[in-house]
């Protein structure tokens, strides 16, 4: 810890990089864990591909839907919230996620780049447009439900987030590996270092010199990369961690 928070507060240029693990810790389900409900019956990873949304947009759609509700109930931990205070103590930083949540963004973070999409910015699956967000929410059980359809094109809307099978959003990508390569710090948090190309980006900044900083309360295959490991849980470490390297400010 001594030594990961001489680096922090050193850095000049530092780069964030969460996975699924930070928001977990908020109670947010990844698609590891069990569902309940309608969803008990289905294979979450099998939703999330476009192919899914074409054969039966309705259930694809109420999924979606039911994740958000999920989110909108959860709050930011203090993971979150250390991760805000460190881009308010190093102004030029990034937050790089695999998340598709929002809990960055309500933890005070600023313009999050977000690898795999959002489920909080919905879009046409025929023109790619943006479209508005539903308002409600859904039932603990989840439901089959409708998808909207497109206000130019009539098309129907699909979740913002990237699925199975598609590619990244070419420049959020383009931005997130510049920064790697720019950055003297990376902190990578709560992710598993096994989902590609993100997986990448702490490799990346290795390989142009920073120091990766990992956080996660299980080894993964990121040790190797990592100049230092901390492991423990987000909401613990990265409190402690902030505090460490800028204790007057604490």
């Amino acid at each position: 810890m001594r030594e990961a928070a001489k680096v922090l507060s050193q850095a000049r240029r530092v780069v964030v990089f969460t996975g699924a693990g930070i928001s977990a810790e908020s109670g947010v389900p990844t698609f590891r864990d069990a569902l309940t409900g309608l969803w008990e019956r289905f294979d979450a990873q099998a939703l999330a591909t476009p192919q899914a949304f074409q054969d039966d947009p309705d259930l694809v759609w109420g999924w979606y839907e039911w994740r958000r509700t999920v989110i909108r109930r959860v709050h930011p931990n203090p993971g979150h919230e250390a991760v805000a205070a460190i881009e308010a103590r190093t102004p030029r930083s990034v937050v790089i996620t695999q998340n598709v949540d929002d809990l960055h963004e309500r933890a005070g973070s600023a313009g999050p780049l977000h690898l795999h999409g959002s489920l909080f910015e919905p879009r046409c699956a025929s023109c790619a447009r943006s479209a508005p967000m539903p308002d409600g929410e859904e039932p603990s059980e989840g439901r089959r439900l409708a998808p909207p359809r497109c206000e130019h094109c009539s098309g129907p809307v699909r979740p913002g987030v990237v699925w199975f099978g598609e590619a990244l959003p070419e420049q959020i990508l383009e931005t997130a590996v510049q920064e790697a390569t720019d950055c003297d710090v990376l902190l990578t948090i709560g992710t598993s270092g096994l989902v590609y190309p993100a997986a990448e980006i702490p490799k990346v900044a290795a390989m142009f010199g920073a120091t990766v900083i990992q956080v996660n309360p299980q080894p993964t295959p990121l040790d190797a990369v990592a100049g230092i490991n901390l492991h423990g849980p987000a909401a613990t470490v990265l409190p402690a961690l902030v505090t460490a390297a800028w204790p007057s400010l604490s």
